[in-house]
């Protein structure tokens, strides 16, 4: 039985043990991502729910919370708005020790011994005394780090879509150009390619945000600018290759056009190369765009994001190793993941033997 180069390459993906992992924790982060708010503890827009009295508490930490019901007007969502932007709460949360009722107030002992007296005339226990449990602790401003930890997967991974989609929108095309043309346009594209390339990756991405601002979309651009050259050269390599071969002359002997030759019967063998230079470009962007947040010229607070995670918990870090742990291990895992299903992309197209 005959099987087609794609299934072939997919068998021999599935023999490959770390790609299939790297797969796997790709497509697990990518679900908690898309989930967001339907599955984190804290649901209110960024996770910012702020209780200072609980700040830097470890792992597995749990305390009771008196929710106050607040004055505000705040509507309910709909579940796909509240999956996307979280849902506003309607109670102030107080960290207590201790609690009793009397007389339409309720005494409570806060987190740290203060004792607060609220006018609760409908208290009710079960609404308003809840328990809460912070699976990775919290942060220094008292914020629930498993909640932060997911949202900030989102980041990581929409400036990785949409800076790989920059990347090889322009790479492809302009490696496909001056490939398949080549005299002055080729030499044209190769001097732009070559300036880029001179150019340091970082020091780029700074210039970007330094002049058209701090916000997320011009991260987005900032990152996926800075890494189509690597895409140009190889599809210009590959280009120049392929439209040697004879089923290219067949092509012109029947006097198709160029636009049709170039797009539908070259670049579609070109894929392999750029599936593999795509999984890598996946994670060097992360990588920029957690050096960036780090360093403060990425996403800006209270926005959750793994580097802006390690950025605003830094300083507690030799007290509290897992404030730096868990954002960067959270880093490390998912551009690994991205490098192992990298590599077995390269290893089931036979990219070098082509």
């Amino acid at each position: 039985m005959s099987y087609s180069p794609t299934y072939k390459a997919w068998l021999r993906l599935k023999k490959n043990k770390p790609a299939i992992f790297g797969m796997g924790w790709i497509l697990f982060i990518l679900i908690i991502a898309f989930l967001g708010y339907l599955i984190v503890p804290d649901k209110t827009p960024q996770c910012d729910n702020q209780m200072l009295r609980i700040a830097l508490k470890n792992p597995g930490f749990s305390v009771q919370v008196l929710q106050v019901e607040n004055d505000l007007d705040i509507s309910k969502k709909n579940i796909v708005s509240k999956m996307f932007f979280g849902q506003p709460t309607q109670f102030k949360s107080i960290p207590i020790e201790n609690y009793h009722f009397n007389n339409d107030t309720v005494h409570v002992v806060a987190y740290g011994g203060d004792v607060l007296y609220f006018p609760y005339p409908n208290f009710d226990e079960q609404t308003h005394i809840i328990t809460k449990k912070y699976f990775l602790g919290t942060d220094n401003f008292g914020r629930d780090i498993l909640s932060r930890l997911v949202l900030g997967a989102r980041i990581s991974l929409l400036v990785g879509f949409i800076a790989v989609f920059i990347s090889l929108s322009i790479g492809v095309t302009l490696g496909a150009i001056a490939g398949y043309y080549g005299g002055k346009l080729d030499d044209l594209i190769m001097f732009l390619v070559n300036t880029v390339w001179s150019i340091p990756t970082l020091l780029l991405v700074f210039a970007i945000v330094l002049a058209f601002g701090r916000g997320i979309g011009i991260i987005f651009l900032a990152v996926g600018l800075t890494m189509w050259v690597d895409v140009a050269r190889i599809v210009r390599g590959q280009v120049l290759a392929i439209k040697q071969m004879q089923f290219v002359e067949a092509a012109h002997a029947f006097g198709m056009n160029s636009f049709r030759i170039l797009f539908k019967h070259i670049l579609p063998n070109v894929l392999g190369p750029v599936m593999v230079i795509a999984a890598a470009n996946f994670a060097t962007a992360i990588l920029l765009e957690a050096g960036l947040s780090y360093l403060g010229f990425g996403v800006q607070p209270p926005t959750p994001s793994w580097g802006t995670m390690l950025n605003e918990n830094y300083g507690y870090a030799d007290k509290k190793p897992f404030l730096a742990l868990i954002p960067a291990l959270s880093v490390m895992f998912l551009v690994l993941s991205f490098n192992l299903l990298g590599n077995g992309l390269r290893d089931a197209l036979d990219v070098t033997s082509k």
